[in-house]
């Protein structure tokens, strides 16, 4: 038995909910977003809250249950609260900015390099961290991925861009092998 497909999921009074067939359409000031429902599942609204109902005991219909729950609750979270990413750089001469829409990183390549920031995000520099805000995590996420692969932390040195909290493995390199080997 799935215990999170069975709690009530609670509304913030923030989000706006809609139950059409097959699909829920969640809405806020921050934007909207549609979940589509597998025919396995029923959605119940009461006032304040929803429930995730399974049709039948299949197993497949008890997986689906718990995810699509958690689907829905985190989707109603981040259209309340917002979902923030941070990433950190550090190198010499690395700098990030935001003008037009679109974020410029100068991380020691011959050019900057030039991203597009998608619709229904927000991006700001301070001073060494790059601050990804929005409502859809998932667009947020790839975004965040993008902009790390442009200069990944490398492990001699730490040079690069990281997500804040990653714990990066340092290697020692030569001059600290050759010590070591006398």
């Amino acid at each position: 038995m799935s215990r999170i497909g069975k709690r009530k999921i609670a509304i913030n009074e923030k989000v706006k909910v809609r139950l059409d067939p097959g699909s829920l359409l969640l809405s806020s000031d921050k934007g909207e977003m549609k979940i589509s429902i597998p025919p396995e599942l029923t959605i119940n609204l009461s006032d304040n809250s929803l429930l995730c109902e399974r049709i039948n005991d299949e197993k497949k219909s008890r997986a689906l249950q718990g995810l699509v729950a958690r689907i829905i609750k985190t989707r109603i979270d981040d259209l309340s609260n917002g979902f923030k990413k941070v990433l950190e750089f550090k190198g010499t001469g690395y700098r990030a900015r935001v003008e037009n829409g679109k974020l410029i990183l100068g991380m020691g390549y011959s050019h900057e390099i030039e991203l597009d920031i998608p619709e229904g995000i927000e991006v700001s520099v301070v001073k060494n961290q790059i601050i990804i805000f929005g409502s859809h995590r998932n667009l947020i996420g790839d975004f965040a991925a993008r902009v790390r692969d442009v200069r990944p932390p490398e492990v001699y040195k730490g040079k690069g861009i990281k997500y804040a909290g990653e714990h990066v493995r340092r290697k020692a390199g030569k001059a600290a092998q050759s010590a070591g080997a006398k």
